[in-house]
């Protein structure tokens, strides 16, 4: 006994196909615009914490404000090539406990913590992800005053 192929649907796999393939690709899009987004929040973290190391550090410079040495100001600008969109930094000195300590003579006091806040804005590229807008991503980090 032989069987004959069946020919009544010959078109069943082709739309079985497009209805798979569209939700594959939505997942798919979805994930690689979750580990973008991921990869952004890491960016504007690690942005945060370099720019408040060397801040400790180097806080001003000759006769300028607190933030503006140029060392600091060449590591904001490698960040913010870095990361797209990456604002431009504010920097508080606090003490321990969080609470703002005045600047002396325009540096933070040597016991002090320089903290650091930075943000940027993520859109996302999947459409319906793309429907609830942007998303502001937020990086803070301290460091002890060095010198």
């Amino acid at each position: 006994m032989t069987t004959r192929p069946r020919r009544g649907e010959p078109g069943q796999a082709l739309v079985e196909f497009s209805l798979a393939i569209v939700i594959f690709l939505v997942l798919l899009i979805g994930v690689v615009d979750f580990g973008m987004a991921i990869y952004k929040y890491n960016g504007v973290s690690e942005a945060a914490r370099e720019i408040a190391r060397v801040a400790s550090v180097h806080q001003k410079g000759v006769g300028a404000t607190f933030g503006s040495s140029p060392q600091l100001t060449a590591v904001v600008a490698t960040q913010k090539n870095l990361v797209p969109g990456l604002t431009s930094p504010t920097f508080r000195c606090t003490d321990i406990g969080g609470a703002v300590v005045p600047l002396d003579s325009g540096k933070c006091p040597l016991d002090a913590f320089v903290l650091v806040d930075i943000t940027t804005d993520y859109k996302a590229a999947t459409p319906l992800l793309g429907l609830i807008g942007t998303f502001t991503m937020k990086g803070s980090s301290s460091a002890q005053i060095q010198q």
